[in-house]
């Protein structure tokens, strides 16, 4: 075994990575991440699929490529997105009555029942993470990831 593998990370010295936004956005990121894979553990979401699903229950009808931008997915993720949905049963799509060339997003009931089971469990996942701060910590927070979204879309 490598003698530096055991070392504990208090003893790492990260010389000056740990000072970098990107870097404790990333980790906070997985953070995040691992809690919200824990609290909806059982019903086979990816956060992209749940996002979608959410999206579609909110905008009945709306395009794939809407949701798409919404997101900020790309058209090939998107589609695999919404074909797996739909092989779930989760979604269809439906031709348009106003355009025959455009497909529109519903939910099925039985997505709209897995969709009040994981914003449920989601519920509880952000008041995990929104107990660690004041309520004008998360206001302050909010604003500047905001901010900082809008600043790496220019």
């Amino acid at each position: 075994m490598n003698a530096e593998a055991g070392k504990d990370n208090a003893d790492v010295g990260f010389g000056g990575l740990d000072a970098l936004l990107g870097y404790q956005l990333r980790r906070t990121q997985g953070v995040v991440h691992r809690d919200y894979l824990e609290a909806v553990d059982g019903l086979s979401l990816t956060q992209k699929q749940t996002g979608v699903l959410w999206l579609v229950d909110c905008n009945p009808g709306v395009a794939q490529g809407a949701i798409g931008a919404a997101l900020d997915m790309d058209r090939a993720t998107t589609m695999a997105v919404v074909d797996r949905l739909e092989e779930r049963g989760l979604v269809v799509r439906k031709k348009s009555a106003v355009d025959a060339r455009r497909r529109e997003l519903h939910v099925t009931p039985a997505g709209e029942k897995l969709l009040a089971r994981a914003k449920s469990r989601i519920a509880t996942h952000e008041t995990r993470l929104k107990d660690s701060l004041t309520s004008r910590e998360l206001t302050t927070l909010l604003a500047l990831l905001q901010k900082l979204q809008q600043a790496a879309d220019r």
